[in-house]
Parts: C-alpha cells; structure tokens; sequence
C-alpha cells in the first residue's frame, strides 16, 4: 500500500516509527510536511499539492496533526477525505478532540465517567463557578493548553478566585474541574487502535507535581487494566469518532473518570513502558480498514 503520514517533522520518534514500521510490513511510506500542502478545490478533481506537484494517490492518511496547526492540518485531512482517500482519523474527530469543552460535553452527554466540570464567561460567577464542582482543591485548565501547560492547580478558594480572575483578565478560556486526590498525581494513558485498547501505562507526576505529563518530566510504568478502564477507553475513543488515539483517565473513587481524548498520541512513551510495536498495530489496523471512500464523514462538516 502507499500511504501518507502527514507531519511537520520527520525525525520526530513517532513519526520515524510510523515510518519504519509501515515500510517492515512492505507498505511505501511518505512523510508529508502538513503545512507544505496545499489544495486544489474543484467541483470535479479535488486534489492535494505539494512543493508545485500534485500527490500522487494513496490508500491512507496517517494524519499527525500539531495543537498549533489544528484549523490548517484538519482542512488537508479534508480534503484527502473529498478525495475519497483513507484517514485513519478524520478531520470532524481531530477536530471535536481537540476543543476541550466539546470533547467533555459529548462524553457526558453519553455518560462517561468524568471529573465535575465548570465553565463560565463571567468573573461575577467565579465563586458559585468554584462551589458547583466541589471547591478546592481544584483544577484550572487554559482549553488551548497542551502537554501539561496552563493547567494549575489551586490549594484554596481564594487561590482559585485569583487564578480563575487572572485567567479571564486576559480572555482566556478556561476549564474548572474537580481534583481527583485519590489519583495521587498519577493517571493512565489508554491506546486506542480500532475498537480495543492495545497498550496502557501507568504515569506518575514527578515530585511535587500534580501533572503526570512525561514531558514534565513525569515517569510510566505498564499497568493492568480493568475491564471498566479498558470500556471507558473505548467509550470515549468511539465518543470521539477517533480510530487511534490517546485517552488518559483517572482513577477515582466513582471509578474510572476521563481527562482527555488525544488524536495525536506520542508512541514513544507507551512503546518505553510497555515494549509493545504500537506502530506495527496501527499498520495492521490501516490493512484491515484502508479502503476507497470508506471515511464515515466523507468529507462532510
């Protein structure tokens, strides 16, 4: 098969092993700039080009979209979706994934489990805002934040009102949510490919931090789950509309509650942890499923 990964950056590990692995099952393998695209919008020959040359046809999008290039990165997933071809994840879940708000308000109307959540415009609603998801401790997340960046978390009420104040001060949308202590600082990071959960790790924030990001220098170890961890994963992932993805829960005495839903997870952290070729798993998904015109929006939205 001739596939795409679309990336800004070859040389990142997850990148060059998506690439190593699909060209080990004999796959053809490009590594497509994200950004260097550009589309040709016609009513009849929608088509993709790249450096002054239209891409040739392939069986499969791997997309690899950055939070940076969300809006640019889904409208290229699109367009390959008018063109009929294969995206692994399609740009309406990249998308909906990506919009912290949307993403919870579409996992609690199916009724995942998830973490008392606010969200409000108005300074004037700060403390009613703290008081309806528990009051401190809690958390407060910039939407747009990434990686562990712009999420604090707030020992008191007063902490919190100053927080939530400094954060509107500059218009930022936020999210206030409930602080699972029971957690201890540690969530697991769940690998959705297709319909199952493929591998899972346990991440533990480093001393003194509450965020478990393992870019914060955080650590992972493999972990069991249950069969309520492993149904929430795949919840969320099909929520989502997503076919790989990333869904990091919590722990809490409630069970299990998401936190996030990422459509672009790193694989070297999970790959670290619990020696599984995750990349192969996903070639393998993409040589069940890649078919012409087998996208469910087909472009649309």
């Amino acid at each position: 098969m001739k596939i795409a990964i679309l990336s800004r950056n070859e040389n990142l590990y997850s990148t060059r092993r998506l690439k190593e692995a699909g060209e080990a099952r004999g796959h053809e393998v490009d590594v497509i700039d994200t950004l260097h695209c550009y589309m040709d919008i016609t009513s009849s020959n929608p088509t993709v080009r790249y450096y002054g040359e239209e891409l040739p046809a392939y069986d499969a999008v791997i997309p690899r979209i950055g939070a940076s290039v969300t809006f640019y990165g889904t409208a290229v997933v699109r367009q390959f979706e008018m063109m009929g071809t294969f995206c692994v994840n399609e740009s309406v879940a990249i998308s909906r994934s990506r919009d912290k708000l949307r993403s919870l308000q579409l996992l609690s109307r199916k009724g995942v489990g998830l973490p008392r959540t606010g969200f409000a415009n108005r300074p004037d609603k700060i403390k009613d805002l703290i008081k309806n998801v528990g009051g401190a401790p809690l958390v407060v997340k910039l939407l747009e934040g990434t990686q562990g960046i712009g999420v604090v978390l707030a020992d008191t009420n007063k902490v919190a009102e100053s927080v939530i104040e400094a954060f509107m001060g500059l218009k930022a949308n936020i999210l206030v949510q409930e602080f699972i202590k029971e957690a201890g600082g540690a969530d697991i990071r769940c690998f959705v490919v297709g319909s199952r959960v493929v591998a899972a790790m346990k991440r533990q924030g480093a001393e003194g931090d509450f965020r478990s990001n393992l870019h914060r220098g955080g650590s992972a170890e493999v972990i069991r789950l249950s069969k309520e961890e492993r149904a929430t994963a795949v919840n969320a992932a099909k929520i989502m509309g997503l076919n790989v993805c990333g869904v990091d829960i919590l722990q809490s005495n409630n069970g299990p509650v998401v936190m996030e839903v990422n459509s672009s997870p790193g694989l070297e952290g999970i790959e670290t942890a619990t020696d599984k070729d995750v990349a192969g798993l996903i070639f393998e998904f993409i040589e069940k499923s890649a078919k012409p015109n087998n996208n469910k929006t087909r472009g649309k939205g």
